[in-house]
């Protein structure tokens, strides 16, 4: 996960909140979603990476995420991980 971390508080920190924009329609504003949505804030990068790959190459299926996922490369994955792993998750 630190890779992940120190990646975003690095020159792609605004690469990476910008990335992460594109989810805040289902997983809210910095990864705080509401209702059934799953929440990403907090979220180990780890975690997001291999979700976020899982949908990519089709092990994991989803309504969308499956189509997102592929539009993202490998690097893009491990940014927007860790935009999210830096957040707060609200109570």
């Amino acid at each position: 996960m630190g890779s992940y971390i120190a990646t975003i508080h690095g020159q792609d920190a605004t690469l990476a909140r910008n990335l992460a924009a594109t989810c805040t329609t289902c997983h809210g504003t910095n990864g705080n979603a509401r209702g059934d949505m799953k929440v990403l804030a907090g979220m180990p990068a780890d975690t997001i990476v291999a979700l976020l790959n899982g949908y990519k190459s089709g092990a994991v299926t989803g309504t969308i995420m499956h189509q997102l996922a592929k539009g993202y490369t490998d690097e893009q994955i491990k940014l927007i991980a860790g935009h999210f792993a830096a957040q707060k998750p609200k109570p």
